[in-house]
């Protein structure tokens, strides 16, 4: 009989152990969740200033192209104009006209480029704004009083039906066919057979 008690003594000790585990490991994991939503928070923020640091960088290159190209059209009109060309007729307009075309095509490139660009760290950052409410509604969903209750519950049916098989083999019978202690009537013991056969 002591044999099965302190079996099933430790199988309960052992579904307190699991109870307090899955309690661990449930805490483990939604402090885990929380910090790696807290780290995709800053991780969108850090996106979105990059996004705005691209297109505020596309700007300065766009005014930079554009000086540039008023400063080649002032050297081309001065060029012609120093030799007589006329500046609104024929082939000087034309040029004029072409550098012109090329100043707004190159500013265009740089401004779509800068969108482009910054449209990338944006939806990145999109996606770690979701990965962080992903993150956290998982972790709301994880309950560690819940997830020990679960396991001291599956524990303790266990330890029921190790007691139950236990009953049935006769493990807590004393009157089993086992040996045991009698005390006689003047304080000493004798050891008789549960059926009553003495020795």
């Amino acid at each position: 009989m002591c044999t099965a008690t302190a079996a099933l003594t430790m199988q309960g000790y052992g579904a307190a152990s699991s109870a307090i585990g899955a309690w661990g490991a449930a805490s483990s994991q939604k402090n885990s969740l929380n910090f790696q939503a807290d780290i995709a928070d800053i991780n969108a923020r850090m996106a979105e200033s990059q996004a705005q640091a691209t297109l505020l960088t596309g700007e300065k290159q766009a005014q930079q192209s554009m000086l540039q190209a008023a400063q080649l059209k002032s050297t081309q009109r001065a060029g012609m104009a120093a030799n007589g060309i006329d500046l609104g007729v024929g082939s000087a307009a034309n040029v004029l006209n072409s550098t012109e075309v090329m100043e707004q095509i190159d500013k265009n490139q740089i401004e779509a480029n800068a969108t482009r660009a910054a449209w990338g760290y944006r939806t990145q950052g999109t996606n770690y704004k979701n990965e962080a409410l992903m993150d956290r509604a998982t972790a709301s969903g994880i309950n560690p009083g819940l997830a020990a209750t679960t396991s001291l519950i599956s524990g303790a049916g266990q330890v029921a039906s190790s007691w139950y098989r236990l009953k049935q083999a006769g493990a807590f019978d004393q009157t089993s066919a086992e040996m045991t202690k009698q005390w006689d009537p003047d304080g000493s013991y004798s050891r008789k057979y549960a059926r009553g056969a003495g020795m």
